[in-house]
């Protein structure tokens, strides 16, 4: 087996027990995102070490899970042991996390001289500058606030947030509920007796035509918005 295949292992009666996964799909079935186990595993096989291709004996599975059954142990592998992700993989996506950090900043802050975005090359520039490394652990929009203030000495931001009101009719409130969740910070809401939706919510100021846009575009233009605008010190 190839030296960049990702494997999740764990450890039992001193022996260890490893499967081949894919690294997005173990981690989203981590997350409970993915149901399925057979979207996970590449190799329908219990490993004793699966770069080398050593397959665990029905004995040790037996003792080990009491059972030899390939998903469920699977299953037990996922659920309590560890992905052991490949350096090549961590690359990639403390590459993406990067990426998205700078698109964020480009979105949501702006140089208070000119009141208008810096470019994304300008931003990538800043933090290469102030060294900042991210935390493999934290998504971008959980460090961005830190970052921010790593770089505001090398490039003067001001982030700008908006405050929406927003009514959204009965028939829309079943798949707009996420979307707005998702994007937003929902300050308060209300549901009305017509089944509407009223709700306040908190979003970057950079990102308010998309959002709205998307709104509109859900509700074939029914949806209700009024927006203020504030500056986050």
């Amino acid at each position: 087996m190839s030296e960049k295949i990702t494997i999740a292992r764990i450890k039992k009666f001193g022996k260890n027990f490893e499967i081949s996964v894919d690294p997005e799909k173990a981690l989203q079935y981590k997350k409970g995102l993915i149901k399925d186990i057979n979207d996970v595993l590449l190799a329908d096989k219990i490993f004793t070490d699966a770069k080398k291709g050593l397959v665990s004996s029905q004995q040790d599975l037996q003792q080990a899970f009491k059972t030899v059954d390939t998903k469920s142990i699977a299953e037990i592998i996922l659920a309590q042991g560890e992905i052991q992700l490949t350096a090549e993989y961590r690359t990639k996506e403390r590459e993406l996390k990067l990426k998205k950090l700078v698109y964020l900043i480009h979105k949501q802050a702006v140089d208070p001289a000119s009141g208008f975005s810096h470019p994304e090359s300008r931003i990538s520039a800043a933090l290469e500058e102030a060294k900042v490394h991210l935390d493999d652990h934290k998504t971008p929009e959980e460090q961005l606030n830190e970052v921010i203030a790593k770089i505001r000495a090398i490039l003067p931001l001001k982030i700008e947030q908006k405050k929406l009101r927003i009514l959204v009719p009965a028939e829309y409130t079943g798949k707009l509920y996420p979307f707005v969740k998702n994007s937003s910070r929902i300050i308060k809401e209300s549901w009305n007796n017509d089944g509407s939706w009223a709700v306040q919510v908190e979003i970057p100021a950079g990102l308010y035509h998309d959002i709205l846009e998307k709104l509109n575009s859900m509700t074939h233009g029914k949806v209700s918005v009024e927006m203020e605008l504030f500056t986050v010190p």
